[in-house]
């Protein structure tokens, strides 16, 4: 089994942990050390997709204000831009120079904001499924519906906002301009719970959602960056939020959308009780990172 060594990283606002499996600095025969970067979700999700790359150092981590990154200026709200100084903190604090990145939805956003502001810092970035509504043809609608969601889970608390956000992540097409017409989907349909427990911490509902779905990616920067860029998608995901703006970013950059097995999170092996196909996902990473792979 390849070892697991923590580490803890003072940043701006928050004390961040990451995980290191393997050895460093040359990152093993497989290449370069490999980020497998999410937002909100912590490097649990990531456990079945490392298990595949046992060749090669494989990092991982908590994003500020989710598992054991613990944010230290009170802030209720995170930004792609803080976020995307954190990996860049990670990344030279593991001194082994350039990574191969493999971020998804919001990580990956948070990793094209990386790449363009650093991307000698980055070999190789596939930016799976990033729902940042800036892109879409329906930009405006799609920027309400989110911002309804927080609103929704400032008001009346989790419960509410997770069944919005549960029905607008497996929608399918464009939102309509009367979006806000149609009735509000019952908690209790999807186990959630109906009752406000008053929490206001959520990761994904309360500190994540307006910055990484309001965020518009720096086209030019990222068109002139080194870093070879991969925008994907899953296979099952055609026309829903994140696969429409993975598909407009990779139109903006020039560049083909990369089709990787299964669903938004095609790469779980039944983390959060959601299973993907993680063994055909990562065959499909693992072709995707090599330098000749297009």
């Amino acid at each position: 089994m390849t070892e697991l060594v923590t580490h803890t990283l003072d940043a701006t606002g928050a004390a961040l942990r990451y995980d290191v499996r393997g050895g460093l600095p040359d990152g093993g025969a497989g290449g370069p050390a490999l980020f497998l970067i999410g937002s909100p979700m912590d490097a649990s999700g990531f456990l079945t997709l490392a298990s595949y790359f046992t060749d090669r150092t494989v990092v991982t981590y908590d994003p500020r204000g989710t598992g054991r990154s613990i944010r230290t200026d009170g802030a209720a709200e995170s930004t792609p831009e803080e976020h995307a100084d954190d990996l860049r903190r990670v990344i030279e604090a593991l001194g082994s120079g350039p990574v191969d990145v493999f971020a998804s939805s919001g990580g990956a956003v948070n990793a094209l904001d990386l790449v363009a502001r650093h991307p000698d810092l980055v070999r190789t970035l596939v930016a799976h499924e990033p729902p940042t509504a800036q892109v879409l043809p329906d930009r405006e609608a799609a920027l309400e519906v989110c911002a309804d969601i927080h609103t929704t889970y400032q008001r009346d608390g989790m419960g509410p906002a997770m069944a919005k956000f549960i029905a607008v992540a497996g929608r399918q097409g464009p939102f309509p301009a009367d979006w806000a017409d149609e009735p509000a989907p019952d908690p209790a349909l999807f186990g959630l719970p109906t009752k406000d427990d008053g929490s206001r911490d959520d990761p994904l509902l309360g500190q994540n959602m307006r910055g990484c779905t309001g965020y518009r990616p720096d086209f030019a920067a990222l068109r002139a960056a080194t870093t070879r860029i991969v925008v994907a998608a899953g296979k099952e995901s055609e026309g829903q939020f994140p696969a429409r703006a993975a598909a407009a970013i990779a139109d903006g950059l020039g560049t083909e959308l990369t089709l990787f097995p299964s669903h938004h999170g095609g790469f779980l092996g039944g983390e959060f009780g959601q299973q993907g196909e993680p063994e055909a996902f990562a065959q499909t990473l693992r072709e995707v990172l090599r330098p000749s792979g297009h």
